[in-house]
């Protein structure tokens, strides 16, 4: 069982930047996949951003050049910086890790950003 906190959501104006950070506990053993997935209002869950263990990426189209995913060393605490926010970027914010077979979700952190 894998447990996920995000952290770091809040309202911004637009062109402003947020962190958000998820802590994962529960295993000893490294997750392989982790990511970042919104959802707004009306719209279906979406990827934003994931991560696999060698560090290889992976990014939504609308987030690119402006978003950055990163792990720290130990593998189980996930950052999401977001730069140049837009009002569309609007959503709730959810970590997310695939982890022997299973596929775990934090609980969510609103992101607001103003026009």
């Amino acid at each position: 069982q894998v447990q996920l906190v995000e952290s770091g959501g809040g309202l911004v104006q637009a062109g402003g930047s947020l962190r958000l950070s998820c802590a994962a506990s529960g295993t000893m053993r490294s997750i392989n996949l982790m990511g970042w997935y919104r959802q707004a209002p009306g719209n279906e869950r979406e990827l934003v951003a994931n991560i696999i263990s060698g560090g290889k990426t992976n990014y939504a189209a609308s987030v690119k050049g402006r978003f950055t995913i990163s792990r720290d060393n130990t593998g189980n605490t996930l950052y999401l910086q977001m730069n140049s926010l837009k009002p569309e970027d609007t959503a709730v914010y959810y970590c997310a890790a695939a982890w022997n077979g299973g596929f775990y979700w934090g609980q969510g952190t609103q992101v607001t950003v103003s026009s």
